[in-house]
């Protein structure tokens, strides 16, 4: 092995035991050989070392309960797999296409039944989450110029999918520099 090797491989060892030592010490030799070591010597320099980032991971039964409790609420979610007959936009509408100077738009949905208790209608932009409300209005401000894809679903209280909704395109048209 040379002497980068063993550096490195010393270095590494080290390292791996700084829980172990507090005090790390350099020494380079006449040669350029460079040892590490816990007890300090003529000529050599303390190293600061700086502490080892650790993570506890949870056990695996932990791991397994929790994907067991959640697959059993899923289940309960499912047994109603279509509870909204529909979840809609009632503005803007669909190909529908109009001014906005600020490039506001004000998205209102709704569902039939209304919204259950602790659900919300989340709505998207281009494939992006721009809001959620229990109301079914969702403000987003400064959209640009041009057509858009809309969609809409309703959540749980922790935000997981429930049900989606219908989708719409629309255009919006603000004023230019050069027109």
């Amino acid at each position: 092995m040379d002497i980068t090797g063993r550096v490195l491989t010393t270095w590494l060892l080290i390292t791996l035991a700084l829980p172990v030592s507090a005090e790390v010490y350099r020494h380079v030799d006449s040669d350029g050989s460079v040892t590490f070591s816990d007890e300090p010597r003529h000529g050599a320099e303390e190293v600061e070392v700086k502490p080892v980032t650790t993570i506890t991971l949870p056990k695996m039964k932990d791991v397994v309960a929790d994907e067991e409790r959640g697959a059993n609420q899923r289940s309960r979610q499912t047994d109603d797999p279509s509870p909204y007959e529909t979840i809609r936009f009632t503005s803007p509408g669909n190909n529908e296409a109009f001014h906005s100077g600020s490039g506001d738009i004000e998205f209102s949905v709704t569902s039939s039944p209304a919204l259950r208790q602790g659900h919300k209608y989340e709505v998207s932009l281009d494939g992006q989450i721009v809001g959620q409300s229990a109301g079914g209005s969702v403000s987003v401000q400064n959209v640009f110029r041009g057509t858009h894809e809309a969609s809409v679903a309703v959540v749980d209280s922790e935000g997981r999918p429930i049900q989606k909704g219908e989708s719409i395109t629309f255009t919006i048209h603000r004023p230019s520099v050069l027109n």
